[in-house]
């Protein structure tokens, strides 16, 4: 394995201990490479663009594996507690019968609107148009739903927005308002491939969003299926596996609290005090870890950036 360039670092990394460093490079890897249906290869071409650049807020919080947990959990929540969205990803997908397989590629797609060469990205969004133009029915209460729907698009690809840098502002490093605004404002582009129509630019305009589909979202016990899957399918490595539970938890409390009361999320699903202090050192800690097979860095070798780029200190 190529020795990390972690030039420009200022000296934030952790060097972890060999066996260790092993474990979760081989981890890492084999998450993505079994979510990667598209055969992208984050090192190539050599020189090429993404959809956002290097410099952007958006690279430095996808590189944490702890807030792309969180978040994206956050963020199905808020998804399943629309009835259409709910449908359409129930019925049509295969989470409930290979949870893991299913987080691998939702896992890599979001990799690869980040990170992915321009090229690759584009048409990884088409393929995944041309999926959701094929999807349709009707909810259990008979309502009719299009998974192409823009409207249910720009539903997911806002609550996939909120959910990540939420995450990462409460348990891996504090934002300003303009890094939220930054970062909204970054995934746009991204979002009218896909055919959403998200024109959220900063955190109170998110907030204004949620509270306003408040009304039109409800509890479901698929949620609390989502949440037991999720507890119990194996996608941490060893040892972490064995906090997946107290991560789960740290995941629903990033779910506005009326939000949560409204879908019947109880206080089981809260955190203790303590536990939010190991759930925030272990969001800080995994931002300093360098991971030579991860896309963050795959993309920075292929645009001539040093493996360290994205660990430089913030200020």
């Amino acid at each position: 394995m190529k020795a990390p360039d972690t030039s420009g670092t200022s000296g934030t990394l952790i060097i972890l201990p060999r066996l260790l460093q092993r474990r979760l490079e081989k981890a890492a890897s084999q998450f993505i490479s079994e979510g990667n249906a598209f055969s992208v290869d984050f090192a190539h071409p050599p020189g090429e663009a993404a959809l956002v650049p290097a410099d952007s807020i958006s690279w430095r919080i996808f590189k944490n594996p702890v807030a792309l947990f969180l978040g994206g959990i956050a963020a199905v929540l808020l998804e399943l507690a629309e009835p259409k969205v709910r449908s359409g990803v129930w019925g049509h997908t295969n989470f409930r019968s290979a949870p893991l397989r299913r987080m691998q590629r939702t896992g890599f797609a979001a990799m690869v609107t980040v990170y992915g060469a321009r090229s690759a990205a584009e048409e990884m969004i088409r393929h995944v148009g041309r999926m959701h133009a094929s999807i349709s029915g009707i909810t259990p209460d008979g309502r009719a739903y299009r998974a192409d729907d823009p409207a249910l698009l720009s539903w997911v690809y806002a609550t996939a927005s909120f959910g990540f840098i939420e995450a990462y502002h409460a348990y891996v490093r504090r934002l300003a308002p303009e890094d939220f605004s930054r970062f909204y404002t970054e995934g746009q582009a991204a979002a009218g491939l896909y055919g959403a129509r998200c024109t959220i630019g900063s955190r109170p305009e998110m907030a204004a969003l949620l509270d306003q589909m408040g009304g039109a979202l409800e509890p479901s016990s698929i949620l609390f299926e989502f949440l037991d899957i999720i507890e119990n399918v194996p996608v941490l490595p060893s040892p972490l596996y064995r906090l997946q539970p107290m991560l789960v938890r740290a995941a629903v409390e990033l779910v506005p609290p009326a939000l949560r009361a409204r879908l019947g999320l109880s206080q089981h699903w809260s955190l203790r005090p303590w536990q939010r202090g190991v759930v925030a050192r272990l969001g800080a800690l995994s931002d300093r870890v360098l991971l030579t097979s991860s896309p963050a860095v795959q993309a920075c070798r292929r645009i001539g950036l040093p493996d360290g780029y994205l660990y430089r200190s913030a200020g």
